[in-house]
């Protein structure tokens, strides 16, 4: 029993594509949407407060960690069951932003 080869220059763009495609076709997250709400009354809502990528600076390397590790955390808890607002909210960065333009 052998290994299949493994191409090496894979075309990231295509395989993004492939991956977007089969969701739409699939309608995959209005479907964990819909087996999410099914558990609300069990597990009840996770609610993640988010704040604007950047607040008055242009985006730095530190921005991206820190979205991704929000965007990992929403994805742990609805494999986990829980049900979301699906709709990160605002934690008043956006205050300095107004600040600096009075």
């Amino acid at each position: 029993m052998g290994f299949k080869d493994v191409n090496n220059k894979v075309d990231f763009v295509a395989l993004e594509r492939d991956i977007l495609e089969f969701w739409r076709q699939t309608d995959a997250f209005n479907e964990l949407r819909r087996l999410r709400a099914e558990t609300e009354s069990e597990h009840g809502i996770f609610s993640f407060i988010d704040g604007p990528i950047t607040a008055n600076n242009p985006m730095g390397v530190h921005h991206a960690w820190g979205r991704t590790y929000k965007d990992l955390y929403q994805r742990y808890y609805a494999m986990q069951g829980k049900n979301q607002r699906w709709q990160n909210g605002f934690d008043c960065q956006g205050l300095w932003v107004e600040v600096n333009a009075e």
